[in-house]
């Protein structure tokens, strides 16, 4: 009985030591991103040329000599990547992958990733204007206000990937509402129907965007939308020819789409050293 009670202590001290062991070993694992990498953080702003948006003020001309005014913007951008000199990349799509930006809620213009960065030099960022064709499904969000930027089921589902509301002054002088929103495209046959839906989301590559990051640091990259360059580069968009809503118009809305890979520019990038 003795030996069979001696054999019994030996097995249970040696589970002690294996379970002190593992619990460690996990400690360490969980630990080690933290000593090794850093945060990254993005901060949007708006304008239009060189200055600040104004919501509400028609105060605006764009490159087809539309007067116009904004009343909001909403929209998503989505899959991080963080790019190397030596042609590798980091795609950070781990945690909070899509982020959701509004003029009308300044808690949505930070943008904290959760990724570890790892340290090192980068040598340009990159993300997906909207969302891709992967992750676009409908109720993917059921609260607001992100579920507020459904796509209707019948033009593609999904979500918007932009919100542009505002309002025009046509050559008459009537002021008439526009909706700039993009999403899904369809494709038309003669009779009306849709033969095809078209992924109108897109990668904008920001220039100027060179960031090196070490241990314990966080890099906040102010990203700025200038919502002129939605209007005039590469294509010149005319209100007057396209109208108020272009949703359901596939040529329209990869004009716009095209001139999305203008519309943002790196205006600053400053190195936050965590005590």
């Amino acid at each position: 009985m003795k030996y069979f009670k001696k054999q019994q202590l030996i097995k249970l001290i040696i589970a002690v030591f294996v379970l002190v062991a593992l619990s460690e070993a996990s400690c360490h694992k969980i630990n080690t991103p933290d000593i090794v990498s850093g945060k990254l953080i993005f901060t949007f702003e708006h304008s239009v040329g060189e200055n600040s948006l104004q919501i509400d003020t028609m105060k605006y001309v764009n490159a087809a000599g539309n007067p116009y005014l904004v009343t909001g913007i909403q929209y998503f951008i989505s899959d991080i990547c963080l790019h190397k000199a030596n042609g590798d990349s980091i795609l950070l799509d781990k945690w909070n992958d899509i982020h959701y930006v509004d003029t009308d809620l300044p808690e949505t213009w930070d943008y904290f990733l959760k990724d570890s960065i790892p340290q090192d030099d980068y040598s340009s960022v990159s993300f997906t204007f909207g969302i891709n064709a992967e992750k676009n499904k409908s109720l993917l969000f059921v609260n607001p206000p992100e579920s507020n930027m459904f796509w209707p089921e019948y033009l593609g589902g999904g979500y918007h990937y932009m919100k542009l509301n505002g309002k025009w002054r046509d050559t008459s002088g009537v002021i008439r509402l526009f909706n700039v929103h993009i999403g899904i495209g369809q494709i038309y046959d003669s009779t009306g129907h849709i033969t095809r839906f078209v992924q109108n989301f897109f990668k904008v590559q920001l220039s100027s965007s060179a960031f090196s990051i070490a241990a314990g640091q966080s890099v906040e990259i102010t990203l700025n939308m200038d919502v002129n360059e939605w209007f005039e580069s590469p294509e010149i968009f005319n209100f007057n020819v396209w109208g108020g809503g272009i949703m359901q118009k596939q040529v329209a809305l990869h004009i716009v789409c095209l001139n999305g890979h203008n519309v943002f520019s790196v205006k600053d990038i400053k190195t936050l050293i965590h005590e």
